[in-house]
């Protein structure tokens, strides 16, 4: 009788397997992180995966690290990004281009002008008022805020002790997402000669406290066009995308 043909098998190494197929922490995080449409901060996913523990958000950050190698190691087309406060996976930049013809849409919706230079003043000198805003630019801001607040990119956060109590404006969380930020503190220091911009230090002031309005999420990506660099090629991955 012929011979059964000879199989071979084939041991993963502890070298050659996923984060996830070793640490269970870092297979919570990535569903986790594939499950939500917003980003997840750390102390979240601490919470969730590492209840109790002291150490749980240094854990974390060192998951999401190897998850991040492994996912390079193996050219995956996505990252976990650190992204207005917290976690998020993200699609790579060279992908948006498919991305966009596949959603029928370009992958950008571009700002004019006026938007841009309304959203930097904010960006930098926050909390502001609509009449601070219209002394540094020189004409009527009303229609261009209401597009920022339609956007979600700004938010009222309070009103001024000054007569008539206007109302003061932000930035919100979906700023940051559009424009790629982790916190404040990643806005480039803008110069003027060789001095910073007036009032740039409030951004150093506020540091990675959260803006405001933490539900202003999933709205229009933006085209920066100034100083503020955004990186709308980096789309959220999809729900339920492999691991």
């Amino acid at each position: 009788m012929p011979s059964s043909p000879k199989t071979t098998s084939k041991t993963t190494t502890a070298t050659e397997a996923k984060p996830t197929d070793a640490d269970p922490i870092a297979g919570a995080i990535e569903a986790i992180l594939l499950s939500v449409d917003r980003p997840a901060p750390a102390s979240k996913l601490a919470e969730a995966v590492l209840p109790g523990d002291d150490q749980a958000e240094q854990h974390v950050r060192e998951a999401i690290a190897a998850l991040n190698a492994s996912y390079a190691e193996s050219g995956r087309a996505f990252r976990i990004e650190r992204l207005a406060g917290g976690f998020r996976i993200m699609t790579n930049p060279e992908y948006a281009d498919a991305i966009a013809a596949f959603r029928g849409a370009r992958a950008r919706t571009s700002l004019s002008r006026a938007a841009i230079e309304t959203l930097a003043i904010v960006a930098y000198r926050q909390p502001v008022t609509r009449a601070q805003l219209e002394a540094i630019r020189g004409v009527a801001c009303g229609e261009v805020l209401r597009t920022l607040l339609d956007r979600r990119l700004l938010t009222v956060v309070g009103r001024a002790e000054e007569l008539g109590r206007p109302m003061l404006y932000g930035t919100t969380r979906q700023f940051l997402d559009s424009f790629g930020l982790a916190s404040l503190k990643d806005l480039p220091l803008p110069e003027e000669g060789n001095e910073r911009l007036p009032g740039a230090s409030n951004v150093e002031e506020q540091g990675d406290a959260a803006p405001t309005d933490a539900d202003a999420v999933g709205g229009d990506e933006v085209d920066g066009g100034s100083e503020l660099t955004e990186t709308a090629g980096n789309a959220p991955a999809e729900e339920g995308a492999s691991g």
